[in-house]
């Protein structure tokens, strides 16, 4: 299945960091050996893969098909479990262009709204926000438009 998903180039949303409970095919191990048989597969990882946030980076640095997304991840519901270790975030400017917002909206213990705050309060530009909010998804699935033309 991984092999076809590659070829075609789809991406595919996985949940696979170890919380809140580990499995036997959840963490960045398992994840890292499919990636190592189909390098090219083009992987969304829900919620940043809280809590093994640097290792999940790890791999997006290693493989450009990985990208990242932000459901739950900064909000205060799990920064108050599994925090985003301060010393990574230069490393989310550096992968900027494959973070994807996520909301898990309505299904979530917060605001929708709380989640867009969240991601205002890491202190990156706009233009970082933008490609979050917008744009790296546009890109991922091809779709068309221009962030820039978007009435804000």
């Amino acid at each position: 299945m991984w092999g076809l998903l590659a070829e075609a180039g789809t991406p595919v949303v996985v949940h696979c960091g170890s919380g809140p409970v580990p499995g036997a095919f959840t963490g960045p191990g398992p994840v890292g050996e499919v990636l190592a048989r189909h390098p090219s597969l083009r992987l969304v990882v829900a919620h940043m893969g809280v809590p093994e946030y640097g290792a999940f980076l790890g791999l997006a640095e290693r493989y450009p098909g990985v990208h990242l997304d932000t459901t739950m991840a900064f909000t205060d519901f799990i920064e108050a479990v599994a925090p985003f270790p301060a010393a990574e975030r230069p490393r989310l400017a550096e992968l900027g262009g494959r973070i994807l917002f996520g909301s898990d909206f309505p299904n979530i213990p917060y605001g929708y709204g709380h989640a867009l705050a969240a991601l205002t309060r890491l202190g990156q530009d706009d233009a970082w926000l933008r490609g979050v909010c917008h744009d790296n998804a546009a890109r991922l699935f091809g779709l068309p438009g221009d962030s820039q033309t978007i009435p804000r």
